[in-house]
């Protein structure tokens, strides 16, 4: 007996594979998207897809140009800059919390995610890089200990790991993602503060430069 799979799974994993696509790079801004050729991609009707893209609309990714045309969205200097100061604000303060709340259990798991993205990086494998990279950040924000502040998070995570994945600075990057563990091993708030708002802002200069070729 063939098992139908439910409208709404199939919509959640058109939609995955979408954001995913856009986070990545595979689809990049500008790029049409459109609901006949996506439904051939993924062998669905076209409804899923409709109210996937309706759905990346929501979450930041998409625009409509025109009722008839759908694009992966050109981010303004604006958007990136109020996307990094939310980012600045939440992640400073997760990294403040976990500086206070982490056990030795805790930063053990965080230093072998470290350890994972250093591996990443040796090899040169960007995906394995940003896939380490982002576990990092949210084994960060798991040692804050703050269900409120992960779902605060939640609407705007994937937009910010889209930004963030153009940062090809991998050394580098690894070298204040060390600074920053050993800042919230120290178990010192303000130092693990200071060490993620120079993190952070670092990020947002690269940023700006990588998509408007200007500092921030």
């Amino acid at each position: 007996m063939t098992t139908v799979e439910p409208l709404g799974a199939v919509r959640e994993r058109v939609l995955a594979a979408l954001r995913g696509d856009i986070i990545a790079g595979r689809l990049r801004p500008g790029d049409r998207l459109v609901e006949r050729e996506l439904a051939d991609r993924f062998g669905v009707s076209r409804v899923p897809v409709r109210e996937a893209i309706r759905a990346l609309v929501g979450e930041g990714f998409v625009a409509f140009e025109t009722p008839r045309r759908t694009v992966v969205r050109r981010l303004t200097r604006t958007d990136v800059r109020e996307l990094f100061e939310l980012r600045e604000a939440l992640e400073v303060y997760a990294a403040g919390l976990a500086a206070e709340r982490a056990g030795r259990d805790e930063l053990a798991a965080l230093e072998e995610l470290l350890d994972r993205a250093a591996k990443a990086t040796a090899g040169g494998d960007g995906e394995a890089i940003a896939d380490a990279n982002t576990r990092f950040h949210d084994g960060i924000l798991a040692l804050a200990g703050n269900g409120l502040l992960v779902e605060v998070m939640q609407p705007v995570d994937g937009r910010l790991r889209w930004l963030t994945r153009r940062n090809e600075e991998w050394r580098q990057l690894l070298g204040e993602h060390r600074e920053l563990y050993a800042a919230i091993a120290s178990g010192d708030a303000g130092r693990a503060r200071a060490q993620a708002l120079a993190h952070v802002r670092a990020n947002y200069r690269l940023t700006v430069r990588q998509l408007f070729g200007e500092t921030g």
